[in-house]
């Protein structure tokens, strides 16, 4: 993919005469996905334009920085794959990424929906399989000092036929070697974001993910949020309902955070209130998933050797 002397328009063309676009299935945050067809090969592939920011002359090394850590992560089988990037210009000269994606058929949110509609329950052996692969999934992430930041149903995509799972949308990872700039608030989907994060808390570890993992764990069994807040202060009370209104002796920390204020005092219940179906290994694992003290929750490395996936078959994933 040679420039030429009439600038980048050539680029963007064999960028996309690569690829028929089909249709398009989303917008992100950072631009729009299309399920697209490879001319070559005839392979369908997820195709993602990404818009760069307006005064970018060419690509920014964030992005490039961005673009080698996907291909890293996704090695791993339970990450999605990105199998090319194609850089471009659109018709106003801007620089166009186009990062392509292997395609997958369905994603959680969409899955859980199918069951929810036909008042069927996901099997319990189903929730116990896509919870492994996603515990395993985030647990090479973090291994390799990526937190993502937004899991949430609708990020984890799935092939419906062998009900194998990856992670999705790493368009927020940052690395967090690198200092993590301060977090603007409005791009995670509240019903999945970690209560530091709803208090304020501008440098935070792996918990926030593992908080989220929990909170999909608890849909996948219920088929609905478990926490369905509309704003910040709603989303706080409906955690504080059911877990408890935390203090010092809980939390030590969290009266200092930056947004926290006098709440109304509830005492904790039973997590199994919330997830009547779920036996004492699972109820076990989802209580050490959604602890309120960020350092004290399980990772996704230990998760996985909980005794709830002891009875998993685990050669395949």
């Amino acid at each position: 993919m040679e420039a030429t002397a009439t600038g980048g328009e050539k680029i963007a063309l064999s960028a996309m005469d690569a690829f028929e676009k089909l249709e398009k299935v989303g917008e992100g945050t950072y631009g729009k996905v299309y399920r697209a067809r490879e001319k070559a090969t005839g392979k369908i592939v997820a195709l993602k334009k990404t818009r760069l920011h307006e005064d970018d002359e060419g690509v920014p090394p964030t992005t490039l920085r961005e673009v080698s850590l996907l291909r890293m992560l996704s090695r791993d089988p339970h990450v999605v794959r990105l199998l090319d990037v194609k850089q471009g210009q659109n018709k106003e000269g801007k620089t166009v990424l186009y990062l392509v994606f292997e395609y997958m058929d369905t994603d959680l949110k969409k899955y859980i929906r199918s069951f929810r509609n036909t008042g069927d329950t996901v099997p319990p052996p189903i929730i116990k399989s896509l919870m492994y692969q996603l515990c395993k999934g985030v647990a090479f992430c973090h291994g390799h000092g990526v937190i993502h930041r937004d899991l949430k149903p609708h990020n984890l995509l799935m092939d419906r036929k062998t009900t194998i799972l990856k992670i999705a949308d790493l368009g927020l990872a940052r690395a967090f070697v690198i200092p993590i700039k301060k977090y603007t608030h409005e791009i995670l989907t509240l019903w999945y974001r970690a209560p530091e994060v709803l208090l304020g808390a501008t440098h935070y570890s792996c918990g926030v993910d593992m908080w989220s993992v929990g909170c999909i764990f608890a849909e996948l069994l219920n088929n609905q949020a478990l926490f369905c807040g509309d704003s910040e202060l709603q989303q706080l009370l409906h955690i504080f309902r059911l877990l408890g209104t935390p203090n010092e002796q809980i939390w030590p920390g969290v009266t200092k955070l930056k947004d926290w204020h006098e709440y109304p005092q509830w005492s904790p219940k039973d997590i199994s209130s919330a997830v009547p179906g779920l036996d004492k290994e699972g109820l076990d694992l989802l209580s050490k998933m959604l602890i309120y003290e960020p350092s004290k929750r399980i990772s996704a490395k230990k998760a996985m050797e909980h005794p709830y996936f002891d009875d998993l078959d685990k050669t395949h994933l």
